[in-house]
């Protein structure tokens, strides 16, 4: 990946033509002039760029109100700013960047005439993110000149863009645009050409998905949204961005990848299709996947499929007392997350000094919050006190809710819930944390099926608001009430969904992780880039490679062949990659080496 370097020489271009000023042409306008550039910014239509212009004022105006931008800069930049509506004002310019429709036919036109007007030695940039540069650039009369420069939305706050080389490029030419992309501010990933490249080629695959699990009825549009992000830590949920990328555009996107990759994962869901035919392309429209305030307005407002507020489900269950079963890192986190909210709870591993220290390792973590201030020393001893560790199941007779976080195995997981199933009185709610394993067959190892159902914490449970509520076609609805009643009072985001592989968040994410794996394992592009491209372009809080190493290439492997089993899609067999690694016993951090090395503790 390109990085600031000081010897970097400045890049020579000065003067950028941009044709097409909606939203990203506009934005990518104001990053130039803010960073010095002469820009001409040419659209067909009057009214785009005088609304262009508006939008150009109100953003920069909104710059200087947050500090970002003095006064006296605002002025200098938009004084270098100017507008046409022929092709003809490009003639000086030094790099014309054009940012029209996805359609080969428009760029096509718009090359062309370019050919006729430009200086020989102009550089021809498509902004496109699902067409080929190589296609276009044959297409030119100077081939050797055009390239794909991808900005993201917005451009003037993200950081990634991605430069984008054909085979008939030429090395000085991408040197120059790399050049531009730093003097901007930006961080230039040098990727090939095929459709998506990195980051779209990742995030499209992952919307895709989002919207079939959507189209099925597996989970509503706000619980997948809120899963993704307080189960991820995303700055959107996948539906919320189809709404503001545009249904339509993501449709594009998606039908170029699937004519390349073949890939069922990005076969676009018909849901896209018939929203995009529809006119309902998302916030540009003022509706989509949600309904919004105004066409282009990013309020959300309530339509008929928006949940009832204060929605009343099936009378719950009393919990007064709440028995977790488990020794490890979870366990003792939800073991914590209980106790802070006033809940009695019975800690009980397979040993009374497994136990004490999942207890000991619970009063260092609330030790922890006492000295950040999160807690005072009082509280944090009455919550230890809620606490009693235990050595054997049989604590758990007179609990109300018994909730097991042992080891990812069934067969374990089974063997607990026959003796749950002993020990826990009538009545009492059986619940597992399971990630990937289905709810429904540790609910048959009991007598009592109606009364199992999944509470899939995230981890670090304490921090993570997450909680995923996992019915199963047995589950009892005052026990789906009661687990919703508690995760409110533990002050969790529950979300619904139903008994299958990677229920929500894991269906969504893995596949997503395989894909950039087998983008590595193709030679595509480099571990840096991807999660550069990723962190930068997607605004995600950490890179594919870093999530994976820090989850475990075990544990992932392990949930890439849960949700191939489950689905029998091609597309979700685990890279070949991920499972040379396991073998080799490259782990991820907890071995000190897995996609990355790193230090031994």
């Amino acid at each position: 990946m390109a990085t600031p370097l000081s010897d970097t020489p400045q890049s020579s271009i000065r003067t950028v033509a941009v044709v097409g000023l909606g939203t990203m042409g506009t934005g990518i306008a104001e990053v130039l002039a803010k960073a010095g550039r002469e820009v001409i910014g040419i659209d067909v239509c009057d009214a785009a760029a005088a609304q262009s212009l508006a939008a150009l004022e109100a953003s920069t105006a909104r710059a200087v109100e947050r500090g970002k931008l003095t006064e006296q800069d605002r002025t200098a930049a938009l004084a270098r700013i100017r507008t046409a509506t022929d092709l003809a004002a490009a003639a000086d310019a030094d790099l014309v960047i054009e940012v029209a429709p996805e359609s080969y036919e428009i760029k096509q036109q718009i090359f062309r005439a370019l050919d006729g007007i430009v200086r020989p030695e102009t550089i021809l940039a498509t902004g496109t993110n699902a067409l080929s540069v190589t296609r276009l650039a044959a297409d030119s009369a100077r081939p050797e000149r055009v390239l794909g420069l991808h900005f993201f939305n917005p451009a003037p706050a993200m950081r990634l863009v991605e430069v984008v080389s054909s085979v008939l490029t030429a090395p000085a030419a991408v040197t120059a645009v790399t050049n531009l992309a730093l003097d901007l501010g930006k961080e230039p990933v040098a990727v090939g050409d095929r459709p998506g490249f990195v980051a779209d080629g990742l995030l499209f695959g992952y919307l895709n998905q989002a919207a079939a699990m959507y189209e099925a009825k597996y989970a509503s549009r706000e619980d997948i949204d809120a899963a993704m992000r307080l189960g991820c830590g995303l700055p959107m949920g996948p539906l919320a961005l189809l709404d503001l990328i545009g249904i339509d555009t993501a449709r594009t996107v998606l039908d170029a990848m699937y004519a390349e990759s073949r890939d069922r994962l990005h076969a676009p869901a018909p849901i896209l299709k018939q929203l995009s035919e529809a006119g309902l392309t998302g916030r540009k429209s003022g509706r989509g996947f949600y309904s919004y305030e105004a066409p282009g307005s990013s309020v959300v407002v309530r339509d008929a499929l928006t949940p009832l507020e204060g929605e009343t489900l099936a009378q719950g269950r009393e919990v007064r007392s709440v028995g977790v079963a488990g020794s490890g890192t979870m366990a003792s986190g939800i073991a914590e997350v209980f106790a802070k909210a006033g809940y009695e709870v019975v800690l009980a591993a397979r040993s009374e000094e497994k136990a004490q220290a999942a207890r000991a390792r619970i009063g260092k973590s609330l030790a922890r919050s006492v000295d950040k201030g999160r807690m005072t020393a009082e509280a944090a001893a009455r919550t230890l006190d809620l606490i009693t560790p235990a050595g054997s199941y049989d604590a758990f007779a007179e609990v109300d809710l018994a909730v097991e976080a042992v080891a990812e195995d069934l067969e374990i997981k089974q063997q607990l819930f026959a003796t749950l199933d002993k020990v826990c009185k009538p009545g009492a709610v059986l619940a597992t944390t399971t990630s990937s394993l289905p709810v429904v067959a540790c609910a048959r190892a009991t007598s009592r099926p109606q009364d199992v159902i999944g509470m899939h914490f995230f981890n670090p449970a304490p921090a993570m608001k997450l909680v995923e509520v996992v019915r199963t076609v047995l589950t009892a609805d005052d026990v789906h009430a009661t687990v919703r009643e508690v995760c409110g009072r533990i002050r969790k985001h529950a979300v619904d969904c139903g008994d299958r592989a990677g229920f929500i968040v894991n269906a969504l994410l893995f596949p997503y992780l395989n894909n950039a794996i087998k983008m590595v394992q193709e030679h595509y592009a480099t571990l840096d880039d991807i999660d550069a491209a990723m962190k930068l372009g997607g605004g995600y809080p950490m890179g594919p490679f870093e999530l994976l190493d820090v989850v475990g290439l075990d544990v992932s492997l392990a949930i890439e062949k849960v949700l191939h089993r489950e689905f029998r899609d091609p597309g979700l067999a685990p890279a070949p990659l991920l499972e040379h690694l396991v073998a080799a016993g490259c782990l991820g951090r907890k071995t000190g080496r897995g996609f990355r090395e790193y230090a031994r503790r």
